[in-house]
This record gives structure tokens, C-alpha cells and sequence, in this order.
């Protein structure tokens, strides 16, 4: 992409704030801040300035990639694919073991100043001059740079491209009615099933991520669902049984369930999880009649089998896709629909 050398810190005005007195309330997030003349929002890149509400992170990309679909994690959806991905600043989460916490929790002014701002023109070129079937709104949270991803997503679409979100989920109704107007996939991350889980180690709320996942489900977009295992915070079957029957039952059995296997990261430093760990949560998805169930940072299969006839139909060698008889979406053993995006 072309290198930008105005360093300056250009204002966008943001979406989805009105004024409460002499304060503004975001609305795009489920904090619902209410920000003060010249500070920022939970996230730090949305700013009382002059009475207007401007998203500090427009075009500041901190990071942008090609990466394998099955690296989102995305095993349904286009499948062998590469996904142009991208990030800026910022999070409306803090959780303690975050992946990706020197990107994710940057401070505002003072690290955006330093990052060339890109047009969204210039990323849709990117990804088409390398073959990528999508866009991925990835690594930091995509929510908190809505603005900027909705211009490049819109582009995107003019363009043939697929657009994808990796997300807490953490939006409101009003913002969600507009991004499933542009989005074609979604990976939710639902960090636990325990709101006192969410509140100590994520500085979040449950109830608004569920919510997201159901309103995604019913406007049509394909979505999946992963699940950072964390001994002893998020890995009791209590939880696990009932997210997988939240899953099954307001997603449907067909969503997938990425359950992924945890390692040490910034505040937190907890041993691993076991594989017995990994196994344990994957009997209870099944139990729950979830058909398609993946360990994830393991060594484990990833195969994607038919559900009726027990066919192997993906094969995946880590994040790469070695084998698709699902070019139609149906097993060609049994002509069983397997649900997903194939083509």
C-alpha cells in the first residue's frame, strides 16, 4: 500500500452518539459512554471534541495481512481462500490474557500520531493485487473502528470482495441493524458464559455479546463462534454445557464452535489448557447436538466430516485447507446439506 507521510491526526466524525447535555452519549458499543468534553470513550479512540464525537483511529492501520480463512478461525465459510486482514488501534475490552495486547490496548493520541493514515480505497487494492477472496475486520477489535471499516467494506462489495468481522460482539442493536447491512461473516468470540466472568477479568458484560450472535443469525449472516479456554476461570462444565446449549439452541446446531486452547499472555499466567481440557468441552458440544466442533491451538483434527453419514469432506492441515469436496455444499456421499459458504 502507499506510504502516507502526513503524520497528522485527521478528525473523523464518528457514528451513533447524540448529545445529553453537556456530555455525548456513544452508542456504538454496550458500554454506552457517556464522554466528557475532550476525553475519550472506554476505548480510547473515540473523543469529546468541540461537542462532536470523532473516531481518533480512522485509517490507522497497525496491522495488515494475508492470512489463510481458517486462521480467523472461519472453517465454513470460502474455505482455501486468503482474507486481506486489518486492524487499528483500540478495544472496548481489557482481558487480562488478550492475545494481541500491544495493539489492542494502545494509548490514543499519542500512538495514533505515529501511524500513517490509509484510505479505504488503498486496502481494497491491496487485497484484490493479492487474490484475497475477503476483507477481515481482525486482531484488535473491529467494532471501535466502525467508521473506517464500513467505507472500506462498502468499496469491498463494489469490488467482489467478501467482508468479515472477528469480534467481542460487544455492539448495540442500532449500530448491528447497520453493519449486517455490508457484513457477510462473523466470528464471535464469546469470552465465557458467566457474567461475573465477564466483569472481573474482561471489564465487559455477557447478556449484549448474546444478543449480537442472535441479531447476526437472524439477519442472515454466517457466523461462528470461538471460545478461549482458561483453566479455572471459563472451563467448568456448568458453563460449558450452558453455552453449548445456547449455541444449539438460539444459533442453531449447524453454527460452529471453535474451542480454542489457551497459553499465557500479558496479565495472566495460568498454565495452559490441557488437551483433556479441550476434549472435555468438546463432549459437552456434542452432547448439546452441536454438529461442527473444533479444537483450536492444538494439534488436533480439524476435519470438517458429514454429521449423517460421517464422510470426511474439509481436510485442514493446520491453517491450510488440503482437501474441499463441498464445492456444492452438499456430501457427495449422501447429498446431506452441510452448512456454510462452499463456493
Amino acid at each position: 500500500m502507499e506510504t502516507i507521510t502526513n503524520r497528522t491526526l485527521n478528525l473523523h466524525e464518528a457514528w451513533f452518539w447524540h448529545e445529553e447535555e453537556d456530555r455525548l452519549r456513544c452508542r456504538l458499543c454496550a458500554h454506552n459512554c457517556l464522554i466528557a468534553p475532550d476525553r475519550s470513550g472506554i476505548c480510547r479512540v473515540r473523543k469529546n471534541i468541540d461537542g462532536k464525537l470523532y473516531s481518533l483511529n480512522y485509517g490507522r492501520l497497525i496491522a495488515a495481512h494475508l492470512d489463510p480463512i481458517e486462521k480467523k478461525p472461519f472453517n465454513h465459510f470460502l474455505p482455501g481462500t486468503q482474507s486481506f486482514s486489518i486492524a487499528t488501534p483500540g478495544c472496548n475490552l481489557a482481558c487480562d490474557w488478550c492475545q494481541n495486547w500491544q495493539i489492542s490496548q494502545a494509548d490514543e493520541v499519542g500512538s495514533l500520531t505515529r501511524i500513517p493514515e490509509v484510505d479505504p480505497k488503498k486496502v481494497v487494492q491491496a487485497a484484490l493485487e493479492f487474490n484475497a477472496a475477503s476483507i477481515a475486520y481482525t486482531y484488535t477489535e473491529p467494532v471501535v473502528f466502525y467508521e473506517f471499516a464500513r467505507d472500506t467494506a462498502l468499496l469491498a462489495r463494489e469490488a467482489g470482495l467478501k467482508n468479515i468481522f472477528v469480534t467481542n460482539g460487544l455492539i448495540t442493536p442500532e449500530a448491528n441493524a447497520d453493519l449486517v447491512t455490508w457484513l457477510d461473516a462473523a466470528n464471535v468470540d464469546i469470552k465465557a458464559f458467566d457474567q461475573d466472568v465477564y466483569r472481573k477479568y474482561m471489564h465487559g458484560s455477557l447478556e449484549p455479546v448474546l444478543e449480537t450472535c442472535k441479531a447476526l443469525k437472524a439477519a442472515g449472516i454466517w457466523l461462528e463462534i470461538t471460545t478461549l479456554l482458561v483453566p479455572g476461570v471459563n472451563d467448568d462444565p456448568l458453563q460449558l454445557q450452558n453455552l453449548a446449549q445456547f449455541i444449539a439452541n438460539d444459533l442453531g446446531t449447524d453454527t460452529p464452535w471453535h474451542i480454542s486452547r489457551y497459553y499465557p499472555q500479558y496479565k495472566f499466567d495460568s498454565p495452559p489448557t490441557s488437551l483433556k481440557g479441550i476434549e472435555k468441552a468438546e463432549h459437552l458440544a456434542r452432547m448439546a447436538g452441536l454438529r461442527y466442533v473444533y479444537p483450536g491451538n492444538t494439534a488436533s483434527s480439524t476435519q470438517t466430516v458429514c454429521p449423517s453419514c460421517g464422510k470426511l469432506l474439509v481436510d485442514r492441515d493446520g491453517y491450510r485447507t488440503v482437501l474441499n469436496e463441498l464445492d456444492d455444499g452438499r456430501c457427495p456421499r449422501c447429498n446431506t446439506e452441510i452448512a456454510g459458504n462452499w463456493a
